[in-house]
């Protein structure tokens, strides 16, 4: 038996530390938490100081008696789990439940999984810190308090199953109301003006006024001034500039990244941070730290001058700046630099690809830039044409990395521009005025969600991928794709004294991975803000977050912390119950033309509908689904009378129906006996949705249907056949499934046999 035991979270990180410690030490997973707060009742004993009362999950008993044979059997024992909070508490929950002798155990912490790390981390053990150990205990007391409380008021008050959560909530809230910003904004057009100009060297270039028109008559005004009008360079400005790279990843600017350069989710992002670090590829994905550590930067240097040269080299040491950093240690960066690919499958590798350059290019040269701007006279004396030229000098890290941006596309042209100097004559070739729009404010995607909850203060590395996982999975927030609509624009253009008038079209409003409120997502909102304000309190939530840097760092006692918390918020909650009063979440749309009666729309048992008439109507009111692209804070009359035509006949095929409907799972067509759902994503609306689109999505049915029979038994039996399963081969005897018994061939099986295993787990059915 080996003398130790070492102890961490996942088994993929027992396998890498395995690798880098002899026969004496046994290393074995805890598989994450081993023990929560009971989910029995609060878990939590108000009364006694607020105790909590943690159990160990069913799925997790095995796993501790195991590990705590293996404690007994051991010297000593190695709690080596992740050196945040969340890991402190593990090694605590393993220290107190496998009763571990504190003269034989020691905490040990490593923020990259490599031989040098563990076998330094093993020379300097510690004891588990029972500040940070309660920095996490208060986190997750609060969040239970909360949800426990809140949650049954909003069941009281809008509908069952509802939940709320301290910084979920507060998530909630910021995309709701941006969306509220995005409806109040009004778009106003105006005329961007654009020349293409050539210099006496026959080299043409684009600039652009310095003014936007207001309206076509003031950008047709102009461009009647221009025809005779003599061009000429009014000034060159030159200046040389430096950009300067990025700092090291850190978890929000890794989410970022990801996301605007790879297109990963927040939380993929973490899984396969995860996966990287635990194989020894990265260090620790939790962190706000930008910091490197000296070895580090050393062997980037190493890497850069062997690879570029030394001209590319610049040595940088970053400080963290962001509130209230809890992580002490480095920001992301792979553990060996030298090792330019790494990863277990074609997204790892590519997430380890940035986080490669984005370290290597924190420690380049920056980047010379010489930029050139030429003013051009026009006709009116107020205005200037501009042309914004760059050139590259020494590219200096853009060798190697460019950073992405949130920013929607810009209009502006950086280019190459001529050699000209002031006096200089230019020809125009063309000046065009085109109507463009303002922009109401981006919807947030998950990235983008991240880099505001940081600078609210709100959350930590650990908590924004779980957060935005939550939201999205209650259904308070959904990623919806939007076609966008054709929209005209003018466009005025002047050639040669003649001017050209014309109208074009574009598609505008198209979103996509963009986070929406869904309707319940906006009234449980409006419900909470309105009843629980302090708890949806940016700079409230901002505050607790403090609190808890502050108990992790021995500064503030955590019993008292949440005392101070539940004194203010229990009773707010009695105070709301004792309001008997349900919240509707209902917009009166008008008046139905046919009957007359008054078209609602509301929140109801299966989600948003419209209602048409009163539930105290000697008639029963109609009903029907919004669509998921539609929402109650916005649907028109119009809109929600259109969903009463359905079902919709959409037409024959084969001498059979097809009907177009909205159900509790969404659109769908109904062919035969069979129900297709709709694809929105694709454009698909049961309210238009053609023929020719229902019988392709039919036949693609039909044609998946088919690739899935291994077996059918002709006039035999038709009602039987075996079918490829998600989870395996089964038989199917008209609606109902019965498993087919290992050991027994799907492509062999006779009917006889068939029968008997339908026979006999019908009868154990039974």
């Amino acid at each position: 038996m080996a003398k130790n035991l070492l102890i961490v979270e996942s088994p993929a990180k027992a396998k890498t530390i395995e690798k880098f410690l002899g026969k004496e030490y046994k290393v074995e997973s805890s598989y994450g938490h081993i023990r929560d707060l009971d989910t029995k009742g609060l878990g939590v004993d108000v009364s006694n100081n607020f105790k909590p009362k943690y159990i160990i999950s069913s799925d997790k008993k095995e796993i501790v008696n195991k590990l705590k044979k293996l404690a007994k059997e051991a010297e000593t024992v190695w709690l080596a789990s992740d050196e945040d909070r969340e890991g402190e508490a593990i090694s605590w929950h393993l220290a107190e439940t496998l009763k571990l002798d504190p003269l034989k155990t020691n905490r040990i912490v490593f923020h990259e999984i490599t031989k040098s790390a563990i076998e330094n981390s093993i020379k300097n053990p510690r004891k588990i810190d029972l500040n940070l150990v309660n920095a996490q205990q208060a986190r997750r007391i609060l969040d239970r308090l909360v949800g426990f409380e809140m949650s049954p008021v909003l069941w009281k008050k809008i509908k069952s199953g509802l939940s709320a959560g301290r910084v979920q909530s507060v998530a909630v809230r910021l995309i709701v109301e941006r969306e509220r910003e995005i409806h109040q904004f009004s778009s106003t057009s105006y005329f961007r003006v654009v020349g293409v100009f050539t210099s006496a060297d026959g080299k043409s270039f684009k600039a652009e006024l310095n003014h936007r028109f207001d309206t076509e008559s003031k950008a047709l005004e102009f461009l009647n001034k221009v025809s005779g009008f003599a061009f000429s360079v009014a000034n060159v400005e030159k200046k040389s500039a430096t950009r300067s790279p990025s700092p090291p990843f850190t978890t929000s600017t890794l989410q970022q990244e990801a996301s605007r350069k790879l297109g990963f989710s927040v939380s993929q992002t973490m899984t396969l941070a995860q996966k990287l670090y635990e194989a020894g590829h990265i260090t620790y994905m939790r962190t706000d730290s930008v910091n490197l550590s000296e070895e580090a930067i050393k062997a980037i240097q190493n890497q850069l001058t062997s690879e570029f040269g030394e001209n590319y080299s610049k040595i940088r040491r970053y400080t963290t700046k962001s509130k209230g950093a809890q992580e002490a240690h480095e920001a992301i960066r792979p553990t060996y630099i030298d090792k330019k690919t790494a990863g277990g499958d074609a997204q790892q590798k590519k997430l380890y690809d940035l986080i490669w350059k984005r370290t290597v290019a924190s420690q380049m040269a920056d980047a010379l830039i010489d930029r050139t701007i030429i003013t051009i006279t026009t006709p009116e004396n107020q205005y200037i044409f501009q042309a914004k030229g760059e050139v590259i000098r020494f590219d200096g890290f853009l060798k190697l990395y460019i950073e992405g941006t949130d920013e929607e596309d810009s209009d502006e042209d950086s280019s190459l521009l001529p050699n000209v100097k002031p006096g200089d004559v230019l020809k125009a070739l063309e000046i065009q005025a085109t109507q463009r729009f303002s922009k109401h404010p981006p919807r947030y995607t998950e990235a983008s969600l991240v880099k505001k909850m940081e600078e609210l203060g709100i959350g930590r590395p650990s908590t924004y991928a779980p957060t935005i996982a939550t939201i999205i999975r209650r259904g308070y927030v959904h990623k919806p794709v939007m076609e966008g609509k054709p929209r005209d624009y003018k466009v005025i253009t002047w050639t040669d004294g003649v001017i050209h008038q014309k109208v074009e079209t574009e598609i505008t409003g198209a979103e996509k991975n963009k986070l929406f409120p869904t309707d319940i997502g906006i009234l449980v909102t409006d419900f909470l803000v309105e009843n629980f304000n302090n708890i949806l309190d940016y700079q409230f939530t901002a505050n607790v977050e403090e609190q808890f840097d502050d108990i992790a760092g021995g500064k503030k006692d955590w019993v008292e912390m949440i005392r101070n918390f539940y004194l203010h918020f229990h009773p707010t909650v009695e105070k709301v119950i004792e309001n008997k009063e349900k919240v509707k979440g209902e917009r009166e749309l008008g008046k139905d033309p046919k009957t007359g009666k008054v078209v609602y729309a509301k929140i109801g048992r299966y989600g948003p509908m419209i209602q048409i008439g009163e539930t105290s109507d000697d008639e029963k009111p109609q009903f029907a689904s919004l669509l998921k692209t539609q929402s109650i804070e916005t649907i028109t009359l119009e809109e929600a009378l259109k969903l009463f035509e359905l079902p919709r006949t959409v037409g024959e095929y084969n001498g059979k129906k097809i009907v177009a409907a909205v159900g509790r799972y969404g659109p769908y067509i109904r062919y035969d006996s069979s129900f297709i759902s709709l694809n929105p994503d694709a454009g698909d609306d049961p309210l238009t949705i053609s023929l020719e689109r229902s019988i392709q999505l039919i036949e693609e049915k039909n044609k998946v249907a088919e690739n899935n029979i291994i077996q059918k038994f002709g006039n035999s039996d038709p009602e039987i056949q075996i079918l490829k399963g998600r989870y395996g081969p089964y038989i199917r005897q008209g609606k109902n499934n019965y498993k087919i018994p290992k050991g027994v061939d799907p492509e062999r099986i006779t009917l006889d046999e068939c029968l008997h295993i339908i026979e006999s787990q019908s009868n154990k059915n039974k």
